[in-house]
């Protein structure tokens, strides 16, 4: 099953747009916005520039020339694990350990503008207790999940986002997005709900035997 797993961004290929879609249904009467780009510094603009071309090369994103919405691209600090550290009163506590940065897109208008999909995600104690009438499990973690589902070529345009190198739009689904949690858990629920638990792009594969697992995880 080695061949089986995304290692890199270049391993992701896709859930059909046949099988889920991401659609932007926008509120009545909103009215687009066209933020500019913020400032970086030059250090910020090589992590933009490095995530812009890994992008572009796997057809993540395009080049756009016009849209009637464009966010702002940000660059935030990536969390990692928790190290300990002496607080003033010579304590140990707990600390955050920044891992490097994140690039993401401030959606905060074109979410205010759209129309909330509301399907629920699941309860973690629901999920543990249908887990407990299983022997066998395996616990996988989904690589760029969001980025598995297409988004319907008529939205694409509201994705645009405006950098120092230009304005992009997205071919698949961002973070970011105020939906797309809601579009992702309908997605896997709707491909795996019988055959494991699965809380946004964790999943647990199970089965009452080691063979049944095994058959299960072959299938996902």
């Amino acid at each position: 099953m080695k061949a089986d797993i995304g290692w890199t961004i270049a391993d992701i290929k896709g859930i059909g747009a046949s099988v889920c879609t991401h659609n932007i249904y926008m509120e009545e009467n909103c009215k687009p916005t066209r933020d500019p780009q913020r400032r970086l510094n030059l250090p910020m603009m090589e992590v933009v520039k490095k995530e812009v071309i890994k992008l572009l090369d796997h057809g993540i994103i395009y080049p756009i020339s016009d849209s009637k919405w464009v966010s702002p691209v940000q660059v935030v600090p990536k969390k990692g694990g928790l190290t300990i550290v002496k607080n003033d009163k010579g304590e140990d506590v707990p600390q955050r350990v920044q891992s490097g940065w994140r690039v993401c897109i401030d959606y905060w208008k074109l979410n205010t503008a759209t129309q909330k999909d509301h399907f629920p995600l699941p309860f973690i104690d629901q999920m543990l207790e249908r887990l407990a009438g299983h022997f066998h499990f395996c616990f996988l973690d989904g690589y760029s999940g969001y980025n598995q589902i297409a988004i319907a070529p008529k939205d694409q345009e509201k994705t645009t986002f405006t950098c120092p190198f230009g304005t992009f739009a997205y071919r698949r689904m961002p973070f970011g997005f105020c939906n797309s949690p809601a579009t992702f858990q309908r997605c896997m629920m709707a491909l795996f709900h019988d055959m494991m638990e699965n809380f946004m792009d964790d999943f647990s594969v199970h089965g009452n035997s080691f063979e049944e697992c095994l058959a299960h995880l072959a299938l996902v």
